[in-house]
């Protein structure tokens, strides 16, 4: 009889210890609908090296269920290991604790008896699975394969919450599967007319809201939740909310609770964990997808994708609207609150974000709700695979933080330059590593070995072995179907792995990892300097001159102005010769093959490299350029410069851009500045003048200085306190000011008048200092002849 094959996509997995071992719950997705599995009976393993068997034996004497098994694997050391064996993993973290304490190593028991059973699987996310009776709710004991092209087709819902300044809920707002749905507390007013496109239920309490909202997701059952700030303020206030209501809180499957866990470094700061339902966080989903503005809240986010924001923009006066919408127009607040359920859907939309996520999940082995993580998706891919190496892992925190060298970054020629070429390595890391088979159990092999042959010489005296290594199979492997993902158009995936491959450097440079060595990263950052310094000597050899270089990036100035026809053909050329010159070298010096590729960036007809302010030396980091299309249309490039800095207000963005353009195209700009002063003087550019800054501490936290975003911060809410409002800034936050006369003063709150001298000195002159005497100018004089107006 053939047992039924059915295609899954994990959603969560979790496990607890039992009398007969510890249990692995995982809920999937299928295309029959989520399925339960329950895996049952497994013993947690760790390894320890064979001469600590008479001290585990003499601790674990009083439990029969610990068992020590030789195994053909072996510590970094090169010491032979046992398996150690227990029936409940909590027993493993107990007797973990307990050789610790005696001085024994103890490796690889933090790994999760969930994570342990996939991992040493190979099993990410995509999973297919194997049971007789397929069709049942739960499913025992089946046998699970990996999976890979299988993705659900999910259930969404956008939750968001509205609350008093308390934190008291007032309404819950509910858009997804089908639904567009509010609870809200209270009575409608009399004269109220029923919304007809949504449904608007009210309840007589809070423990009413909580009740509905638990039906809501037993009856529709979405496979996600998605919200902004979901987990740290939604979430946190429901189930606070529940609790005070003596009710539980059943948002996951089969009426389970929330599992809430507690970040071990980032104070007041939580994990929600709920079976069967992946909840997203859009902020965080964001961040982890390399998505960057200028502020996360839901307002800014949504008018830059979306091109509007919420219902009440002003997060000044946004409680006070809330609290007279519900006292006085419940159905304008529920449809406020529903507003932003949807805005966070067209997001998850507008980004491809649930692609992304779950794309990630299924090559990392993260849960999809995972943000970060690039230290554990490490463990989870290179442990089963160093495991049939025949080696167990280091112990964590076994490495203090000892310094190694960063990436290289060549000295920078400033000045204004017509047709500058940027060539880039294809992920110079990655490639490193494949290349020069840079890996942890590689050096530990290649600096036994006694035959100079059998190892590949890196530096720093580091030696790696040619046949006995996992990392580059690892990125060889990420690397082919990131090529196969770009190759499909399927972006959320080649975006995935592109991050991974990165991510991987990083780890092992980081001292929290357990496989950091600062020889390893080492061998990956110098042989990265010898790399670039070698491109180029080969630019220079061609007869063009190489006026800066950052990590991976060579700026070549081409010596004339070209058309983008015959700077392309150069490029390509020059592309085909390092490219092959690597090829070559590489085979004479070390008989190794080539994974190096440098790529075609960007021609920029102008380029600008500044000076380090108040200096003569060139920048680092910091440029701008003018591309053209093959249309012929313009785009400004600016890296570093004050136009994508937050910190500078949108003048000096607006007159950076401008001044640039002008610069760049040879056209004149004395009367563009000077009507440019003349205009911010006269009080036409005062909505330009706008501080936004984050105060990234609390507002007692600033004792020895006050600057001017603090300053602005603590007059509001004293005038917040003074006027019985929500104060706004004293946990952190970001505040909008201006500088006045009488110094910074809130947006909101101005009396005084503009100081607009400051902003001429702070915000215009620095940027005209910068490129001006590059062509000749000086804007002190063309200040000057406009101030004798004034």
């Amino acid at each position: 009889m053939t047992t039924p094959l059915q295609n899954g996509y994990i959603l969560t997995r979790n496990w607890r210890d039992t009398k007969d071992g510890s249990e692995v719950e995982l809920w999937v997705a299928t295309e029959a609908g989520a399925r339960r599995i329950v895996i049952t009976g497994q013993r947690s393993v760790a390894f320890v090296a064979a001469s600590a068997r008479d001290a585990i034996e003499a601790v674990a004497r009083n439990d029969a269920s610990v068992e020590l098994t030789p195994l053909p694997l072996k510590t970094f050391g090169q010491d032979p290991v046992l398996g150690v064996y227990v029936r409940g993993y909590r027993t493993m973290l107990a007797l973990e604790k307990q050789l610790a304490e005696r001085g024994i190593a103890l490796h690889e028991a933090d790994i999760r008896p969930d994570d342990r059973y996939l991992m040493e699987r190979f099993i990410t996310a995509a999973v297919t699975i194997e049971a007789e009776d397929g069709d049942a709710a739960t499913l025992v004991n089946p046998r699970l394969r990996p999976g890979d092209a299988y993705r659900p087709s999910l259930k969404w819902v956008s939750l968001d919450i509205e609350t008093s300044a308390e934190g008291e809920v007032y309404s819950i707002a509910l858009e997804g599967c089908g639904q567009r749905q509010v609870y809200m507390l209270g009575r409608p007013q009399d004269g109220d007319a029923a919304p007809d496109d949504f449904d608007l239920v009210y309840v007589d309490d809070r423990s009413q809201l909580i009740t509905a909202l638990n039906n809501w997701f037993r009856h529709y059952d979405p496979d996600v939740i998605i919200g902004w700030n979901l987990i740290q303020f939604d979430l946190r206030l429901l189930q606070a909310c529940a609790d005070r209501s003596g009710l539980v809180l059943t948002l996951g499957r089969g009426g389970t609770s929330i599992d809430w866990r507690d970040h071990r470094r980032r104070d007041n700061y939580v994990f929600a964990s709920i079976p069967g339902r992946v909840p997203i966080d859009g902020i965080e989903a964001l961040r982890s997808g390399s998505w960057s503005f200028a502020s996360f809240s839901l307002e800014a986010v949504s008018q830059e994708l979306l091109g509007e924001g919420k219902d009440i923009d002003d997060p000044y006066s946004r409680m006070a609207e809330i609290e007279r919408r519900f006292h006085e127009d419940k159905v304008a607040l529920a449809r406020y609150n529903l507003h932003d359920c949807e805005l966070v859907t067209r997001i998850f939309e507008k980004t491809r974000l649930m692609d992304f996520l779950l794309e990630r999940a299924n090559v990392t082995g993260l849960q999809v709700d995972r943000s970060g993580g690039s230290i554990a998706a490490f463990t989870y891919l290179y442990l089963p695979r160093m495991h049939r190496e025949g080696y167990v892992a280091p112990r964590m925190g076994r490495s203090t933080g000892e310094s190694y060298p960063g990436g290289f970054v060549m000295d920078s020629r400033p000045g204004i330059y017509d047709s500058i070429l940027v060539l880039d390595y294809k992920s110079l890391y990655p490639s490193i590593i494949r290349t020069f088979l840079v890996d942890p159990i590689g050096l530990v092999e290649g600096m036994l070995t006694t035959d100079p042959t059998a190892s590949i010489p890196g530096p720093l005296y580091t030696r790696f072995s040619r046949t006995t290594h996992c990392l580059p199979g690892l990125i060889a492997q990420l690397w082919t179907g990131r090529d196969k993902a770009k190759r499909d158009g399927n972006t959320p995936l080649s975006q995935a792995f592109k991050l991974l491959m990165n991510a991987f450097t990083g780890v092992l440079g980081s001292p929290d990892a357990r496989f950091f060595d600062p020889r390893l990263i080492s061998a990956i950052t110098l042989r990265g300097h010898e790399i670039m310094r070698q491109t180029r000597a080969w630019v220079e050899a061609e007869g063009y001159d190489a006026i800066y270089g950052d990590t991976d990036s060579i700026f070549i100035w081409l010596g004339r102005r070209y058309g983008e026809a015959d700077a392309q053909a150069i490029a390509d050329g020059l592309v085909s010769r390092i490219n092959a010159g690597w090829a070559a070298k590489l085979k004479a010096e070390f008989d190794i093959d080539s994974f190096l590729e440098i790529e075609f960036d960007t021609h920029y007809q102008r380029f600008f490299m500044p000076t380090i302010r108040n200096s003569e030396m060139g920048s680092k980091k910091r440029y701008a350029g003018l591309v053209v299309d093959d249309d012929g249309k313009e785009e400004l490039v600016f890296r570093g410069l004050e136009t994508v800095r937050s910190d500078w207000t949108p003048l000096a963005k607006r007159f950076q851009q401008d001044l640039f353009r002008r610069i760049f195209r040879g056209e004149p700009y004395d009367d563009f500045i000077k009507s440019y002063v003349r205009d911010m003087r006269e009080g036409r550019l005062d909505g330009q003048l706008v501080y936004r800054k984050r105060l990234r501490g609390k507002l007692d936290s600033y004792d020895r200085t006050t600057p001017p975003q603090v300053r602005a911060a603590r007059m509001a809410d004293e005038h917040n306190a003074r006027t019985g409002r929500q104060q706004q800034y004293q946990n952190g936050g970001w505040i909008r000011y201006v500088m006045t006369l009488n110094g910074p003063e809130p947006v909101e709150l101005r009396r005084s008048s503009i100081d607009y001298e400051h902003y001429l000195e702070h915000q215009l002159r620095p940027i005209a200092d910068a490129i001006l005497p590059q062509v000749g100018g000086r804007f002190d004089v063309l200040v000057s002849q406009q101030s004798e107006l004034f």
